[in-house]
């Protein structure tokens, strides 16, 4: 019987690869198969299904993401941009009005 009590779930690994490396996949391992929130019903219950495929176990929401996060920081900064688009779409005004003053 191995004990992981320290290592996680890079236990399996034993004494190979070296602990840099072995904490690495531990962390990494851990945040993926944790439970995230749901952008649609907004449950804890995001699981990964398969690589980049994420699905929420409430409503069926089903949606890519990144490999091990269901939101990537490029895909933050990505949506991110795209706000600040749409704002300026839809209150055209709201920057000359910031001008004037």
């Amino acid at each position: 019987m191995s004990h992981t009590k320290k290592v996680g779930s890079a236990g399996r690994f034993g004494a190979r690869y070296g602990g840099l490396a072995r904490r690495t996949v531990a962390t990494i391992e851990k945040v993926q198969k944790s439970a995230h929130p749901c952008a649609r019903c907004g449950a804890v219950s995001v699981f990964r299904e398969q690589t980049a495929i994420w699905t929420c176990r409430k409503c069926g929401h089903s949606f890519a993401g990144g490999a091990y996060t269901p939101e990537t920081g490029a895909g933050q900064g990505a949506q991110k941009a795209l706000r600040g688009v749409q704002e300026k779409l839809l209150n055209p005004n709201a920057e000359s009005a910031e001008a004037e003053s």
